[in-house]
């Protein structure tokens, strides 16, 4: 399983990579380019966003009709054009179209339906914790290695390093990742935008995703301005960032274990969630309140812990939630409305940076964050635990199955290519042998 996924989750690290190395830097870089406005730059941090929401369906659509890697040699290769153009760009508007074009290659839910497509049934969910994992490294790197490449070499020049990172991922794509079978999964009916929406464990999925990632952008467009400029009462080098994202980000990595195994093994995200929040809160409430570098410097990292505390569980809770005619919808909802998410928030950091002084900002989205704190209290709540049983249809009697009914049983479905049915239930108050007898032949 692992031979299959590992070229498809590289791809995914070489192109969040080129994404994330920017992302420390970008918003003080971008105020120095003509015809710079606190706005344009924050349409710049999160403009990549705007278009990755708006291409997200129409990519998944081309890959249903000319096949999963032809689209992805297409998002990819507008990837690195766009990343030419971001290098190239000396004014705001270049810079602008650079973003956008490469937000325009929106291949992430393509590679999970490859993924999908390559990954047997039971392992499917590993392999999409592993292509997490992935992503989670590439923010990881970029963390580290953005500020200190932006700031000896310039920042420029980490975009002519991501439109490289997109050629190597072109490479892999082409001589490692194998063209993949159809699967086929038979259920009783069609998945609907408004039945995600309904489900209040879903939505509030969707909302959990979409608060994360625009907090994540405010806080990039924020940090480094906050930082470098005499205006915000810091005034340090830009060459310096990596002196804060580099403990931020160590202790970020340290924080996502735990989290991961609490929230995972011991079916608890709610409390995990809720801790995060109140770490956004404190975080950017210190980022607007004190002026000691010391300090602020614990405020960033109080972020990277809530932020790497909440991604290895976001994907995971969404797809538990949902069910199996509903995951590459709900997930398809829950990445757009991230994706706009991730383009507000750095706008309205920018809007914020043009008319109010650092506290006010710091404490308005801490504010935004209590409300946050608030809703998960009352609406959120942790997943029923589910096993799955698998059994080869030769074995299973259908009549049987169609009347299949309980209410520990989420759901059944067959996967026409595996020839196997899968009955998903609450493990807590059924068993394999509790079900069996009720559904063989």
């Amino acid at each position: 399983m692992f031979k299959k996924v590992f070229p498809l989750s590289s791809i995914l690290f070489l192109r969040f990579l080129g994404l994330f190395l920017v992302l420390p830097v970008l918003s003080v870089y971008a105020l120095g380019l003509q015809g710079a406005t606190p706005l344009l730059v924050g349409v710049i941090v999160g403009g990549y966003a705007l278009t990755q929401a708006a291409f997200q369906i129409p990519f998944g659509a081309m890959s249903d009709k000319i096949g999963r890697k032809p689209t992805l040699l297409i998002g990819l290769v507008i990837f690195m054009i766009g990343s030419l153009v971001a290098g190239y760009a000396d004014n705001i508007y270049t810079l602008m179209l650079g973003r956008f074009l490469q937000g325009a290659g929106a291949i992430g839910s393509v590679v999970v339906a490859m993924i999908a497509d390559l990954v047997e049934e039971k392992t499917r969910a590993h392999a999409m914790a592993i292509m997490g994992g992935f992503i989670a490294m590439s923010f990881a790197v970029a963390m580290v290695a953005g500020p200190l490449i932006g700031g000896i070499y310039g920042v420029n020049n980490l975009f002519y390093i991501t439109a490289g990172l997109s050629l190597l991922a072109m490479v892999l794509l082409l001589t490692k990742v194998p063209t993949p079978p159809k699967i086929i999964h038979i259920y009783n009916k069609k998945a609907k935008i408004s039945e995600i929406l309904k489900d209040k464990n879903l939505f509030n999925m969707v909302i959990v995703d979409s608060m994360q990632k625009g907090l994540m952008t405010m806080a990039f467009v924020l940090i480094p301005v906050f930082l470098t400029h005499a205006t915000y009462h810091f005034d340090w080098p830009k060459e310096e960032l990596w002196k804060v994202y580099v403990p931020a980000m160590i202790m970020g990595i340290l924080a996502m274990g735990p989290a991961a195994i609490f929230g995972e093994k011991y079916n608890k995200p709610k409390t995990v969630f809720l801790i995060a929040i109140v770490l956004f809160i404190v975080s950017f409430t210190i980022m607007g309140l004190t002026n000691s570098s010391l300090v602020f410097v614990f405020g960033v990292i109080f972020f990277f812990i809530a932020f790497n505390m909440m991604e290895p569980l976001v994907q995971s809770m969404i797809s538990k939630f949902a069910k199996v005619h509903q995951k590459g919808t709900a997930l398809g909802v829950a990445n757009t409305s991230a994706y706009l998410s991730t383009f507000i928030g750095a706008m309205i950091a920018g809007i914020m940076m043009g008319y109010a002084d650092r506290s006010t900002i710091g404490l308005s989205v801490a504010a935004v964050a209590l409300l946050w704190l608030i809703w998960m209290l009352f609406k959120f709540e942790n997943p029923t635990k589910h096993a799955f049983l698998f059994i080869p249809v030769a074995e299973v009697d259908m009549d049987k199955l169609k009347a299949l009914e309980s209410e520990h049983i989420a759901e059944w479905y067959i996967n026409d290519t595996e020839k196997v049915v899968a009955i998903k239930y609450a493990s807590e108050h059924l068993s394999e042998d509790d079900i069996k007898p009720q559904i063989l032949r």
